[in-house]
């Protein structure tokens, strides 16, 4: 060491000399062998990190020529000299930040792996840590030779001598991990990504290997030790990924790692599954999420939102494993993402909840029933937007201008009435959102329109416009759940049909109106959804009838440039609700609910209508066309249906029940003039008044 520590012309006489000692001394028994290597490997360390570059280079040449005479020997079982002579390479580069030695060290390694990949034991252990070090530089020529040697490792040498790597398996997925997260060379993330894909075969091809496989800190059952050292190393290293990368490159983590469990989740025990899903939820964790507003939007709406799809993929391909230990904390984390203020996160959250139970519910228990409406109702109640009734504005806050300017500014723009929940992209035809566009969330379009909205009411009026999307996503999500998707846009299309030709009785033919789950849910369950949907219903009529409150809010700048109201959520509510009424008004099956149902059909029915006949304004009348002919239609059926074969406690209760409604649309017939233009609804209402009068005569 005195020799070394001139700066300008060290002399490396004795280092030559203790090379050569090395080499002569190799020969002895491994034990003292490994004595000698205590102090001469600890010497190296030293001058490998030596600040003269020289001195660093004929020191790590030297070890390169040291170990590839060293490996040659080869290594008994449960030895690991191996692991203590390649030491220096990994400390030197800890160390050393010069370009020059790390590359140098980099090949040296490379090379020992070309040479004697089949001679290498413990070693491997050196070589990735080495390589994991290298995975982080942003040297280019480093990272680069580094991969390829990584590359060649999992797919040549792992293939013809997996059981002597089988210990540094963890090891070689943590290195492909940390290439993978070097953001500057986004062509080998993606392909480090594959090679951990890859890796997967070896642990699904070999599983015996790691059953046999023993150490002395591995105190696992034999039966778990392919999940400890093989499922699980993959899988928490893709999640690593997710966390730490970039979109692009996370979202292919997210991927692969989804395709693992689709691919070999069958080879899962239940028990694996519960510390995967731990990983999993990771991602949602509001601690772990960006800190920064608009990454955690972007977090959100790319990222848990795929995940989230991915795992109620993953639920449903597994379900009657996964049913038992999964689905509590699918609910959990759906209602997680409709209370976070994302307008996609939350619209796929409900569809994620749509997507599981009609993929799943024929395989429902009660109970998990029971859970599935309980969630719904959750749900339904917690993104009521009520501060939309109870906001107030500051007051003197739209103060400015003159009385007689206001009146005729609210005259000319307030009188017009725009949706709420215009901004909701509509579903395909299979049910499921399309894609978000830009500039086309709620959020967005908040923050277009409302130039007059201090921040703190922006905020609070983009998260009641979420609540508003929510509340319709998921009146829409009972609907498809009960009926099927699309079943009952069918059917209001061929309501509309028949009653423009006057062809009022008719019945309606929905090919998939029994794929729904009604079937399934008990007459009690329903009741919850319908008591969700009523109250939907209720408030919507509330805030619509509530002119001054939506004055105001239109005022302040919330949703555009013309007044608030909530009228597909007033009308689609109730519409599902008498569909769910009048089917099970209908079902033979469930004669013990026909008097709670009956009950509940005339107080619903009577409450609508009487509510429609105080309507003035005509955009209302408008909104209620399709529903109106819904409850005029499934009236008219009763007595086609119903009433000729029932017994005659319920013949009377049948006739009570169309005698009550029928009064209703009598006075609604009075009342009503041709008010829509494509439809005679005034004849259409004679029609119908005169063909219930002639069934009940």
């Amino acid at each position: 060491m005195d020799e070394l520590l001139s700066a300008t012309h060290p002399r490396m006489f004795s280092l030559q000399k203790i090379v050569e000692i090395s080499y002569y001394n190799m020969g002895r028994i491994r034990l003292q062998w490994s004595r000698i290597w205590e102090v001469i490997g600890d010497h190296f360390n030293k001058v490998g990190c030596n600040p003269n570059e020289d001195v660093a280079i004929f020191a790590v040449d030297s070890l390169r020529q040291l170990s590839m005479k060293f490996l040659e020997k080869g290594e008994l079982a449960n030895f690991r000299f191996q692991k203590d002579f390649l030491r220096p390479f990994e400390h030197i580069m800890k160390r050393n930040r010069s370009p020059t030695i790390r590359d140098m060290v980099v090949r040296c390694i490379a090379q020992m792996v070309n040479s004697q990949a089949a001679n290498i034991r413990s070693g491997w252990k050196n070589i990735f840590s080495v390589f994991h070090l290298a995975a982080s530089d942003q040297d280019e020529s480093i990272v680069e030779l580094a991969f390829q040697t990584t590359g060649h490792i999992v797919t040549i040498v792992f293939e013809k001598h997996f059981p002597a790597t089988i210990d540094s398996f963890q090891d070689a997925v943590k290195c492909l991990s940390e290439f993978a997260c070097n953001a500057a060379f986004p062509d080998t993330s993606m392909e480090a990504i594959r090679l951990i894909r890859h890796c997967a075969k070896y642990v699904s091809d070999r599983p015996q290997a790691f059953k046999e496989y023993t150490s002395d800190d591995m105190n696992v059952a034999p039966e778990d030790r392919v999940w400890v050292r093989g499922w699980f190393p993959i899988l928490f290293e893709l999640s690593c990924i997710i966390n730490r990368c970039k979109l692009d490159v996370r979202t292919r983590g997210l991927t692969v790692m989804f395709e693992i469990m689709k691919t070999y989740g069958h080879t899962y025990e239940k028990h694996w599954w519960q510390d995967l899903f731990r990983i999993v939820f990771r991602i949602f964790d509001n601690m772990k999420l960006p800190e920064q507003q608009t990454e955690k939007a972007e977090w959100m709406t790319t990222t848990c939102n795929h995940a989230l799809y991915a795992i109620c993929d993953v639920f449903t391909q597994y379900l009657e494993v996964l049913s038992d230990v999964l689905l509590d904390d699918i609910f959990a984390q759906l209602y997680w993402c409709v209370q976070q203020d994302n307008e996609q996160l939350a619209r796929s959250g409900t569809n994620c909840l749509e997507n599981v139970v009609i993929l799943n519910g024929e395989k429902f228990t009660l109970e998990i029933w029971d859970k599935t409406c309980t969630c719904m109702l959750d749900i339904f109640k917690t993104t009521i937007p009520h501060a939309l009734l109870t906001w107030r504005p500051v007051s003197g806050e739209f103060s400015s201008g003159s009385p007689s300017d206001a009146k005729e500014k609210l005259d000319t723009i307030s009188q017009k009435s725009v949706d709420i929940n215009d901004s909701i992209q509509p579903r395909s035809s299979d049910g499921r959102p399309y894609q978000p566009s830009a500039g086309s969330t709620a959020g967005e379009e908040m923050s277009k329109t409302r130039p007059t909205a201090k921040f703190p009411e922006q905020k609070l009026f983009a998260a009641l416009l979420i609540k508003c999307v929510v509340q319709l996503e998921l009146i829409q999500t009972i609907d498809n759940i009960v009926f099927f998707p699309a079943t009952s846009k069918k059917e209001d299309a061929e309501n509309l049909a028949a009653a423009q030709r006057d062809a009022v009785d008719f019945d309606v033919h929905v090919d998939t109106q029994d794929q729904g789950m009604y079937r399934f849910l008990t007459s009690q369950q329903l009741f919850k959804l319908l008591d969700c949907l009523l109250e939907s219903h209720r408030f919507a009529k509330a805030f619509n009838s509530n002119n001054e409150q939506r004055t105001a809010l239109w005022k302040a700048g919330f949703k555009g440039k013309s007044k608030p109201n909530l009228l597909k959520q007033e009308t689609s509510s109730l519409a599902c609700g008498l569909r769910i009424l009048f089917r099970m008004y209908m079902d033979e099956s469930r004669t013990s609910a026909w008097e709670e149902v009956q009950q509940r059909l005339l107080n619903v029915c009577s409450e609508a209508l009487s509510y429609f006949l105080t309507l003035t304004s005509e955009s209302h009348r408008e909104a209620w066309t399709n529903l109106l002919l819904l409850f005029l239609t499934k009236v008219l059926k009763i007595s086609d249906e119903r009433v000729s074969n029932s017994s005659v406690r319920a013949h009377h209760s049948c006739l009570s029940l169309i005698l009550a409604l029928l009064a209703s649309v009598i006075k609604m017939f009075l009342l009503v003039t041709l008010w829509v233009s494509h439809l005679d609804l005034g004849e259409y209402l004679k029609f119908f008044t005169c063909n219930v009068l002639s069934e009940v005569y």
